[in-house]
């Protein structure tokens, strides 16, 4: 019957036909299919590799947070996460996944110098520990804004202060760090690490 219209019109009716044809592929079917194989392959990746605390979601494997007090001074009681850039204000906070970014600042931007003098110095304050003897990651972001791990180094720098605000022996402290360091990808690609929201999971079992 297509055959009697006007040939302008088959070919928009031809064009209609493919963008249906197209929308229920890419965006019903394919998106299903992902969605399906993702559950029965990776399910607790599809969801978001989600930690959770006595049945409780509490945080993501892949997002940092922050651990602060009421005034949202950092927290003694908590290890500290490494800096955040994905800050998009109006109350939300670092590590807010619709701001991911860095903070686009050169190795010798002074403002950038300037920020990092300022943390070390008042983490060296807070943590009670020599500047020169903060990490790196402890006083830069990740290139995401969103990084939940930090050094080993930066997380034994630390267990003294956490140690001591919950009355807990220094060892036991550390020994749940040892626990925690995860080693490189396929054991050559990266650096070893420490996730602070697993870590301060399992930190809660030790009060």
């Amino acid at each position: 019957m297509s055959r009697h219209l006007p040939p302008a019109l088959r070919r928009h009716l031809s064009a209609l036909r493919m963008l249906l044809v197209f929308t229920a592929v890419t965006g019903l079917v394919y998106p299903l299919a992902v969605t399906g194989v993702a559950q029965l392959a990776f399910p607790h990746r599809a969801d978001g590799s989600l930690i959770e605390d006595r049945g409780t979601p509490v945080g993501s494997r892949l997002i940092g947070q922050s651990f602060t007090t009421a005034g949202a001074a950092p927290d003694p009681r908590w290890f500290q996460p490494r800096p955040s850039a994905a800050d998009g204000g109006q109350g939300a906070g670092p590590y807010d996944p619709l701001y991911s970014n860095a903070s686009n600042l050169g190795p010798n931007n002074p403002d950038l110098l300037r920020i990092i003098d300022e943390r070390r110095t008042a983490i060296a304050a807070f943590d009670r520990v020599p500047p020169h003897k903060i990490p790196a990651d402890a006083v830069t972001a990740s290139g995401s804004g969103l990084d939940p791990h930090v050094s080993p180094a930066y997380a034994r720098a630390q267990a003294i202060r956490v140690a001591r605000a919950r009355g807990l022996a220094p060892g036991r402290v550390r020994a749940l760090i040892a626990r925690h360091v995860q080693g490189p990808d396929l054991g050559f690609i990266g650096q070893e690490r420490v996730n602070v929201v697993e870590l301060n999971r399992d930190l809660r079992g030790l009060s």
